[in-house]
């Protein structure tokens, strides 16, 4: 039975009797194990450095819109409030008129008959044509809406057109209206008793311009009630608003104080009734306040102008809105394709002998699990 060398002196004595000159064989190293190569895989990927990270690209608005949106604004704000201004005014005069209407009871008239010649019906008719192109435009312009947008701008343009051709025909007949002024008031002298529109309008221009008749005191005889051969007990009589003092002292008008004005001469009837005519008084009015009143109609005429003008600048701006969010509405910046991180895959040992692809685009790692058999990528 032979004995076992020594591991210690084993390789002493093969180092003795190798010849001189030969290099000693290099020993075959043993394979690694299992869990060191797993352990150098998973360092080796570890201190791979990540591909730089790229900014998420923020939603940012384009300078255009940004630049729009304080100026529609504004344009929504002030033709909302000129709107308002006329809607207020405007459904006050249609009360106004519809008051009147039921007072008078032209209201009470059936279905079908016409429309009665009053001037509140002129009245309700312009408040309920105003108040509804206003409202148009207050709604319009508060909720964004172009249709009702468009609708205020078509009415605003058929007033001015309207506007437009009473002006040029009043400047036009401007001296066969002077003609025809005293016509007018003695056309409203007969007719005075019918109605009371008429009559207070008469009664107003008497008192306030101190006159009585059209041309003189005497055309009072045109009408049928105080004509001296009436049978009435106004025969010879004139109404209250033709005495220099209707008041006569009291707190209230004294409808008797023109009775028999009209049979008594002049120089009696000067002490009692104003002898001159509302015609040249009347005229003289009219030319004085010419000015004044055209200074109003075209201020009006400027602010529905400024009005149209507004609705057309905030249509656009709807529109030019609609169409930047129909095509995104917003300008994103999206990364470059040519300079956007391509996917960096990896296998990683996983226990059970799995592997597990995994990805890194510089944004986070997105780990999927693999069998062995797929490791062909």
């Amino acid at each position: 039975m032979v004995a076992a060398p020594v591991s210690g002196l084993e390789p002493r004595a093969a180092a003795a009797c190798r010849p001189t000159g030969l290099a000693a064989p290099t020993p075959a190293s043993a394979p690694a194990p299992a869990s060191r190569r797993r352990r150098h895989r998973r360092s080796s990927f570890a201190a791979r450095p990540p591909p730089p990270r790229r900014p998420v690209p923020h939603p940012t608005r384009s300078p255009g819109r940004a630049a729009a949106q304080p100026e529609s604004s504004c344009l929504k704000c002030l033709l909302f409030l000129s709107n308002f201004l006329f809607s207020l005014l405007s459904l006050l005069a249609l009360a106004i008129g519809l008051w009147g209407l039921a007072v008078k009871g032209s209201l009470g008239s059936s279905w079908g008959s016409p429309l009665p010649a009053d001037p509140m019906l002129g009245l309700v008719l312009g408040g309920l044509a105003v108040s509804a192109v206003s409202l148009a435009g207050c709604l319009g312009a508060l909720c964004e809406n172009a249709f009702l947008l468009r609708c205020f701008s078509g009415g605003v343009l058929a007033f001015l057109v309207l506007e437009a051709a009473v002006g040029a025909l009043v400047v036009a007949l401007w001296g066969q209206l002077q003609d025809g002024l005293e016509h007018v008031l003695r056309l409203a002298i007969t007719h005075y008793q019918d109605d009371p529109d008429l009559c207070f309008l008469i009664d107003q221009v008497q008192l306030g311009l101190q006159c009585c008749g059209a041309a003189t005191y005497q055309d009072w005889q045109r009408n049928l009630y105080f004509n001296c051969s009436s049978p009435g007990v106004q025969a010879c009589s004139l109404p209250a608003s033709c005495c220099i003092d209707p008041w006569e002292g009291g707190a209230s008008v004294n409808d008797q104080c023109g009775f028999g004005a009209l049979g008594l001469d002049e120089d009696a009837a000067q002490r009692v009734v104003h002898l001159e005519g509302c015609g040249p008084p009347l005229l003289r009015w009219l030319r004085s306040n010419i000015q004044t009143v055209g200074c109003y109609a075209i201020a009006v005429v400027l602010v529905q102008g400024l009005e149209l003008l507004l609705a057309i600048q905030l249509v656009r701006a709807l529109t030019v809105h609609k169409g930047a969010a129909g095509s995104g509405g917003l300008s994103i910046g999206t990364p470059d394709p040519v300079s956007r991180p391509l996917p960096n895959w990896s296998w990683a040992d996983q226990p059970g002998g799995r592997k597990t692809r995994i990805q890194g685009w510089g944004l986070g790692l997105q780990a999927s699990p693999r069998l062995p058999g797929q490791m062909s990528e």
